[in-house]
């Protein structure tokens, strides 16, 4: 990163930081996770090589909007951010983005009907089969199926390549949260601490945060009782060439 946007950065995450202290009502972290709305955190992004998911998910962030539609919003953020095409959206002609409720077709009906993830939500082979009923390519990857190491370097080097996005699905009470399955993207990796930057959907409930690489590996390699009692993981997407 240049050293003028360094010092851009730096100014708005600061900004970023006070007004999250004033204003922020989310649950407590565990000491095992980093909040990214601290000095820590802000550290930990500034000097980060890989995070090149970080800019255009955060101008594309989107807070779930009901407490199953983590996925949803997951995959609103990734397309936007792809600036795949968008259909059109009475409140907001002529312009077009993808929002959570213009984003279901009747591909993704087919794939997942939004009853059927109204009562359950959404499951990781779901999520692969869900965007890309979109022009995009998506390998979904069960954690068993993989290794820590094999995750922890293909994750970071589709955060630090443009157009190149990670969406995971983990078990919060695994790194310490409350407390069942959820689905966020990855935006930022920093070595120097082996941590993932998590960019949490349920922003009413947590803030963004740094996870260890170990630990959210485990919490991606636990059972999912509502897709075959098949391991949780993760979704590598990129827009077709």
């Amino acid at each position: 990163m240049s050293g003028f946007c360094r010092v851009i950065g730096i100014a708005l995450l600061g900004f970023c930081i006070s007004i999250g202290q004033l204003f922020a009502q989310t649950l407590s972290l565990p000491d095992n996770l980093t909040d990214l709305n601290s000095k820590q955190g802000a550290q930990i992004l500034l000097h980060s090589e890989a995070l090149q998911s970080y800019w255009p998910l955060s101008i594309h962030f989107e807070t779930q909007k009901n407490q199953v539609f983590c996925g949803v919003a997951s995959i609103v953020m990734v397309l936007n951010a792809l600036a795949i095409p968008a259909p059109t959206t009475p409140e907001i002609e002529p312009y077009k983005t993808f929002t959570q409720e213009n984003v279901f077709t009747v591909r993704t009906e087919a794939v997942l009907p939004q009853k059927m993830l109204l009562e359950k939500g959404m499951t990781l082979d779901q999520i692969g089969g869900f965007i890309a009923t979109y022009p995009v390519e998506a390998q979904v990857v069960h954690a068993a199926d993989t290794t820590l190491d094999s995750f922890r370097t293909t994750a970071r080097r589709y955060i630090e390549t443009a157009g190149h996005y990670v969406i995971v699905n983990y078990l919060r009470k695994a790194i310490g949260q409350e407390r069942g399955g959820h689905i966020s993207p990855l935006a930022a990796y920093d070595a120097d601490t082996d941590r993932f930057l998590i960019l949490d959907v349920s922003r009413y409930k947590y803030p963004p945060v740094w996870v260890s690489a170990v630990e959210l590996f485990g919490a991606m390699n636990t059972i999912d009782s509502d897709n075959q009692n098949r391991t949780r993981g993760f979704v590598l997407i990129r827009g077709k060439t």
